[in-house]
């Protein structure tokens, strides 16, 4: 497969996530990993911070791109000219609400295809959400996400 989209706020990227560019990487020549600037979501992080630790937590890894986009992610799958969206599956709720963003997604554009994947079993439970309320409260962050990511976290917490 040539190009696939990974769309997704990563506000941190955590393991998981990762774990799912990484294996997504093998799969195909190209993965765009596409900060979305959402505007009705306070983040910790600016996209602009966001797409930088995304960028350097994935400098290993051969043909992962990363940027931002905002509005449909059909018309940046479009503009992007992708054969596919990769979407994460942790669980059946997770289930739900990405087939029905695939289905709208699809009516919207024809050539709009997803890709589900699920996280390694070891990441399977871990969510952005859970990963701040974790370095909120100081647990210790080295299983949950990269270093770059912990340091982050930390130093935003202590503004």
């Amino acid at each position: 497969m040539k190009k696939a989209i990974y769309p997704g706020s990563f506000d941190p990227i955590h393991n998981g996530h990762l774990d799912v560019i990484e294996r997504a990487s093998g799969l195909c020549d190209t993965v765009v990993v596409a900060v979305a600037r959402n505007l009705s979501k306070n983040g910790l992080f600016s996209t602009e911070e966001r797409v930088e630790m995304i960028k350097k937590t994935t400098s290993h890894l051969k043909g992962v791109e990363v940027t931002s986009f905002e509005g449909l992610l059909v018309d940046f799958f479009a503009e992007q000219n992708a054969q596919a969206v990769i979407r994460g599956i942790r669980a059946i709720s997770d289930f739900e609400y990405e087939f029905q963003m695939a289905l709208v997604n699809r009516n919207l554009s024809d050539t709009f295809e997803t890709i589900f994947l699920m996280p390694s079993q070891e990441h399977i439970y871990l969510s952005s959400r859970i990963v701040k309320e974790v370095a909120r409260f100081g647990g210790e962050l080295a299983a949950f996400v990269p270093e770059l990511t912990a340091t982050s976290l930390r130093k935003k917490l202590a503004e």
